[in-house]
């Protein structure tokens, strides 16, 4: 669409026009994930909400997903904006902003208050279409301050965030938010660590040194022992490499995966290897004791190990709930017959293997991949990747 002259301004009304569009297009968006949401439609799925559907067969973020979901619901009780919406004249991000003050207890408390809701819609709509986004921004805050002048004392919790983005060659990368108590507690753990480790000419800036407290904070949980246990396993720093790339002395890049699905060098993992537990896992009958037969009910360590090298997360369909969210599953029941063994073994969440135990069905094809049915006998599909526009 971009092939006018820049000089005579077309492109920029092409770009302006793009935009309109995409505004149109997520309205449609956002009230047909509502009525999905009112009609329980995930449920068909084995899907909780939108909110966890999306993600899983849509490839959202959370994020983009949670913004969606709650965008729908802010549509229904502002029909101005929504209107502005549908034209194209305001943005997902504007309504978005906009959610933050139709929470179900700022509801209530504009009920409370005999708060028009129908003059705020007129007025913000009329601020989202005539002004810049900053001051559609300033317009909700001076809403949600007129709504609460005193305000509550804050619950801590809410002000928390913390958000963890995985890079391309596992690095990653920490943002978040606290409040001043959580803020406080997590200063004075890291100051320990950072006050602790001051060794002659470190030339290590302030940033690096409470990057290394974080990690050396994580190390002293980890090693005591005393963290929460994850699916009868404690929690613990996995690497999976094969023993070739182990033994042979190369860097060997990209040859060790860990747990939350990093992958490192072989001499990164043997690294690691020099202050940990290593242990041997053969896929096949002489290997570790993957078939415990019948007097055997429960996935010991070793098949546990096993299944979650083989299926890495929740193989239901659309899910992907990374293995200290699982249970092993029997496929064919243990009161039925089923053994406990590899081949009779799949990794479910919590929600899935309850779905599994109430119609829903797995399988595993001979090529490795999953495939998930609903009770009534339809498949579950995950659709394939978008091909590229032409």
């Amino acid at each position: 669409m971009c092939s006018g002259d820049p000089l005579t301004g077309d492109v920029l009304d092409d770009v302006a026009a793009l935009v309109a569009e995409r505004n149109r297009i997520d309205a449609l968006l956002a009230r047909r994930v509502r009525a999905a949401e009112l009609s329980q439609a995930p449920e068909r799925d084995g899907a909780r909400s939108m909110l966890s559907w999306l993600p899983g067969h849509c490839r959202l973020s959370t994020a983009a997903a949670a913004r969606v979901v709650g965008n729908g619901r802010v549509l229904e009780h502002l029909p101005a904006l929504a209107e502005a919406h549908d034209a194209g004249l305001v943005s997902a991000e504007q309504v978005a902003v906009a959610a933050t003050a139709l929470t179900p207890e700022r509801l209530a408390a504009a009920a409370e208050r005999g708060v028009d809701l129908a003059v705020i819609d007129a007025v913000l709509t009329q601020v989202a279409i005539d002004h810049p986004h900053a001051d559609f921004v300033r317009a909700v805050r001076h809403y949600l301050a007129r709504l609460d002048p005193d305000g509550p004392e804050p619950d801590p919790t809410e002000g928390r965030r913390l958000t963890l983005a995985r890079h391309a060659d596992g690095s990653l990368s920490v943002r978040g938010e606290l409040d001043a108590v959580g803020g406080e507690k997590l200063q004075a753990a890291l100051e320990s660590f950072v006050q602790a480790d001051r060794p002659a000419g470190d030339g290590r800036s302030r940033a690096q040194r409470l990057g290394d407290a974080l990690v050396q904070l994580c190390d002293t949980a980890l090693a005591s022992g005393s963290l929460p246990t994850l699916r009868t396993v404690k929690p613990h720093v996995a690497v999976v490499i094969d023993l070739e790339d182990l033994a042979d002395p190369a860097t060997g890049p990209d040859a060790g995966r860990m747990g939350f699905g990093a992958t490192i060098s072989a001499a990164r993992a043997r690294w690691l290897a020099c202050d940990a537990t290593a242990s041997r896992v053969v896929f096949g009958p002489d290997g570790a004791p993957l078939d415990l037969g019948r007097e055997h009910r429960l996935a010991d360590r070793h098949l546990r190990r096993a299944v979650e090298l083989r299926d890495r997360a929740c193989v239901f369909a659309g899910c992907g709930a990374p293995t200290h969210w699982c249970d092993v599953h029997h496929l064919v029941h243990w009161l039925d017959g089923g053994e406990t063994n590899l081949a009779n073994s799949a990794l479910l969440c919590e929600r899935h293997h309850t779905q599994v135990h109430h119609g829903f069905r797995v399988e595993r094809r001979p090529d490795g991949t999953w495939r998930t049915w609903r009770p009534d006998g339809t498949e579950i599909g995950v659709p394939p990747p978008l091909a590229p526009a032409a």
